[in-house]
């Protein structure tokens, strides 16, 4: 009799061991002639040499649908028992990565395809356009997905605080408890792509690094996929800072609303700037997304286009006073 100990990897134990053990006592019953120990992310397995290779290399096929699917099941536990399901050949169709509870995450129209694979052919990606296209949430999906694949070691979020001057002073607790609700909306979208303990895991040793854009400044980013999200709200000087940031095989995903910019007025958009200045860069790619590409509930849609109508409205009345002043001035002369 020999032992041998199986490292969970990324897997998550809580998805691997299912709930209340149930996947953990399905294997123990398929392999009686083993000793299935669990203790925390390391499965202690004893019994003949044979049969415990035969059940490591099955037990690896479940790791990887883990980390795939983010989801194990008894169905699917027989399935890769049998043969039918291994790591070989996972996420088809479209998809990027599975949520934390098996959706597929896929682009679900032709712009957010567009941003798929302008992320895998280009090293930055403008994604521009309203809120509820997919811009942020698709590429932390890809983000996940490059990280998985090993392709990159790290994963940096960051947005602008716009109000990071006096008013951030008056909210209570330390800067991390000051800046955490502007990035909020980043640990939302990651909450639902992995699993809570292994976020916490990654968080902790900065595998995944959440930060504002202030802290940007003086890094090198190598080996890293780094999204700044509400780019619309830098401003020139801040943007150039953060892109200037990129080192070897660094990928950038920039977003934002240029119709959504919260900056005082002296200060012009970081993100119309670039728009003007780098869309003839080889190697940068702008993706434009539309009202029509919204994929949040459909009165999002109508909100965006009432805005965009009352924004209309807006600067025809001005025009209109502005041309009534200018001929009265005329009138006078």
């Amino acid at each position: 009799m020999i032992e041998k100990h199986l490292l969970l990897d990324e897997a998550d134990p809580g998805i691997f061991y299912g709930v209340q053990n149930s996947n953990l006592k399905m294997l123990k019953s398929l392999y009686p002639k083993l000793r299935i120990i669990a203790r925390g992310n390391v499965i202690c397995i004893q019994g003949e040499e044979k049969q415990i290779n035969e059940f490591e290399e099955r037990a690896r096929d479940m790791i990887a649908h883990c980390v795939n699917y983010n989801r194990l099941s008894e169905e699917d536990i027989i399935g890769i028992l049998n043969g039918n399901t291994s790591a070989e050949g996972l996420l088809q169709d479209g998809v990027i990565v599975y949520s934390t509870t098996g959706k597929a995450i896929r682009p679900r129209n032709k712009t957010q395809e567009s941003l798929v694979n302008a992320f895998h052919t280009n090293d930055m990606v403008f994604a521009i356009g309203p809120a509820g296209t997919g811009k942020t949430y698709l590429s932390i999906a890809l983000a996940i997905e490059a990280f998985k694949k090993k392709q990159i070691r790290k994963i940096i979020l960051s947005r602008p605080a716009v109000e990071a001057g006096e008013k951030l002073g008056f909210l209570p607790g330390d800067m991390k408890e000051k800046i955490d609700p502007y990035l909020q909306p980043l640990y939302d979208a990651l909450e639902e792509m992995v699993p809570h303990a292994r976020l916490q895991e990654l968080l902790a040793s900065n595998v995944i690094q959440i930060a504002p854009l202030a802290f940007m400044r003086g890094r090198t980013l190598n080996d890293a996929v780094v999204i700044l999200d509400e780019a619309q709200n830098t401003t020139t000087s801040q943007l150039k800072m953060f892109l200037t940031r990129m080192g070897t095989n660094t990928k950038m995903v920039i977003t934002g609303d240029c119709t959504q910019i919260d900056l005082p007025t002296v200060h012009k958009s970081g993100l119309v700037e670039a728009i003007r200045i780098l869309k003839h860069i080889p190697g940068i790619s702008f993706i434009t997304f539309s009202k029509k590409d919204i994929v949040r509930h459909q009165l999002v849609t109508h909100i965006v286009e009432a805005y965009e109508k009352a924004e209309k409205t807006k600067k025809e009345n001005t025009n209109l006073i502005q041309s009534t002043h200018h001929e009265q001035s005329v009138d006078a002369n």
